[in-house]
């Protein structure tokens, strides 16, 4: 704890002796060291919190916001208004009701079965202020998914909303046998048997329940298990479902300043129709992931020089990274100086066997740079992997062991990444969705970012597909076309020929009418992948790429069957 003050002190004085002839020598380093020395004191301040005697916790943080400002908004949820005082008392009431009702006490795990709505956000800090774990369950999960997300968490308690009402009937007789209570967060219930809670919690008083719920709670107890990405806030403007139509007018209404987003979302912003208010709006920064190099430029160039900051990172990770420069397609740095504190290393990677290259000694090999390689991060003091609940096993296959030395252990992240020469990382693709044709690596990533430019498509998502007598897997691209365009196999064939690599071109196109996405707008491939491209299961249209004719042709029957025979080439 000694250590990193004084250098955040020494880090201080070198932002200012540091020249700007030196920083044309080593690109970025006045970035590299104000970036550092940021994270530095808030870790420092972080810590100093969390090693108080009682810890302060997010829970202190909000209600001394509460006290300060209390008619402050914090929750904007279309037309309706939260200021922190609306919800310090709505939250205290929860409390009072659950610890009345419930009997809850601190260490129960309580599971949150809820959709986007403002119950979700003053039911958390109700147990938190009882002590209780929450866990996160995400609203779409169902039947075994959704009993697992229980087990694992071992959830006593399970809050739900009856617009969940079907998901909830169909595991309630195994919750009930395995003694987990639900209840409704609604003023009446739409199910025999399950209670609901709003009543109780009209009825509580709305002054803090007594501090000694939580007095059991330090630095290293859990506050909530997370099953899918989330994010905190201070004033935070909230919609049930996105809507891409209404994104900017929401932004404007609203005098939002900072989005965030994920996965597909901004190519859903960029696809929708131009307007001559495009620029029009206070957004100043965008945070999140997923964002292709393309889109990004695309979004900046319709809307305007908003600071975008894309990361890395993963929710049981134990590092990431951000971009804090702005350079267009990377998702952050290697940074010399945080690297000291949380060590990382891209290892080269064999996608075919799905295993680290090792060397004569048994010890992975570090990549150079541009050169594609996994990221795994070392497991230490400063960055523990805690792992998963409930399954010791899939913990352990995410430890990698004997990397750089032997008995060490890092974090597998089941990512490939690269470095430039200038230490910036980019985001290739995920170890699965790699695949090998032809003695080649082909990254689905890569493939689905050049085929987005083509004019006539919309979306695009790329995947490997097993053909009989063939080694590896042969690539494939499901398809959904922009609005009024029609496919040309010809034109597509040219543009594949002109831009990337005779193994990377995909063999087979499929057609569809929208793709599959996860919550959190993130492409789905197994079912395309098991579905392959037989034209007797797949009702999309499919194309087959004919090099004799220099297209992309419909797939017939008969073409598949010649292919499962071995007497097309591919």
């Amino acid at each position: 704890m000694a250590v990193l003050p004084a250098l955040v002190a020494l880090l201080a004085v070198l932002l200012v002796l540091v020249p700007l002839a030196a920083a044309r020598w080593v690109p970025f380093l006045r970035e590299d060291l104000a970036f550092f020395a940021t994270m530095a004191r808030s870790s420092l301040r972080c810590r100093r919190r969390l090693a108080g005697r009682p810890a302060t916790t997010l829970l202190d943080v909000f209600r001394q916001h509460a006290r300060l400002r209390p008619r402050r908004p914090l929750l904007l949820f279309q037309d309706e208004v939260y200021t922190f005082e609306d919800v310090e008392r709505r939250s205290n009431r929860a409390a009072w009701a659950l610890w009345r009702r419930l009997g809850l006490r601190g260490g129960r795990t309580v599971a949150v079965f809820l959709p986007n709505e403002p119950a979700y956000l003053w039911t958390w800090l109700a147990l938190a202020k009882l002590g209780c774990p929450m866990a996160c369950l995400n609203c779409n999960v169902r039947g075994r998914a959704l009993r697992h997300a229980l087990e694992a968490a071992e959830a006593t308690v399970l809050l739900a909303s009856p617009e969940l009402r079907e998901a909830v009937e169909e595991v309630l007789p195994e919750l009930r046998r395995a003694g987990v209570a639900v209840f409704y967060m609604s003023a009446a219930s739409p199910t025999p048997g399950v209670e609901a809670l709003l009543p109780a919690i009209e009825a509580a008083p709305e002054e803090p329940p007594p501090a000694e719920h939580r007095a059991g709670v330090t630095a290293s107890s859990r506050a909530m298990y997370i099953y899918t990405s989330g994010t905190t806030g201070a004033t935070c403007v909230l919609r049930s479902k996105f809507s891409a139509s209404q994104f900017w007018p929401d932004c404007r209404r609203y005098n939002v300043s900072v989005i965030q987003y994920v996965g597909e979302l901004m190519r859903y912003l960029c696809n929708t129709p131009q307007r001559a208010d495009d620029r029009e709006h206070g957004v100043r920064m965008a945070l999140g992931n997923g964002l292709r190099a393309e889109v990004w430029k695309e979004f900046l160039r319709r809307f305007g020089p908003v600071a975008v900051w894309e990361f890395y990172g993963a929710t049981e990770g134990n590092a990431g990274f951000i971009n804090y420069t702005g350079k267009v397609g990377a998702v952050g740095r290697a940074n010399r100086f945080i690297k000291l504190f949380a060590p990382f290393e891209l290892i080269r990677y064999n996608v075919e066997q799905d295993e680290p290259v090792r060397d004569e000694r048994g010890l992975c090999i570090p990549t150079k740079p541009g050169e594609t390689g996994l990221l795994v991060m070392k497991i230490t003091k400063n960055t523990p992997f805690h792992g998963y609940a409930g399954d010791s096993q899939k913990t352990e296959k995410k430890i990698l062991r004997d990397v750089l030395a032997k008995g060490d252990a890092f974090f597998n992240s089941g990512d490939l990444l690269m470095m430039d020469s200038q230490r910036f990382i980019y985001f290739q693709d995920r170890v699965g969705d790699t695949f090998r044709w032809k003695g080649e690596n082909v990254a689905t990533t890569e493939v689905e970012a050049t085929l987005g430019l083509v004019s006539f498509i919309q979306e695009v998502n790329v995947y490997g597909v097993a053909v009989p007598g063939c080694e590896g897997r042969c690539g494939m691209a499901a398809v959904r076309l922009k609005d009024g365009a029609t496919f040309d196999g010809d034109k597509l064939y040219a543009f594949t020929q002109d831009t990337l690599p005779a193994y990377a071109a995909p063999r087979f196109i499929r057609i569809q009418e929208a793709l599959e996405i996860t919550g959190t707008f993130k492409q789905c491939k197994s079912n395309l992948v098991k579905e392959g491209f037989d034209p007797g299961l797949v009702r999309d249209r499919l194309f087959l790429r004919d090099a004799a004719r220099r297209s992309y042709v419909p797939l017939s029957a008969a073409a598949f069957q010649d292919i499962q025979r071995g007497r097309i080439a591919l």
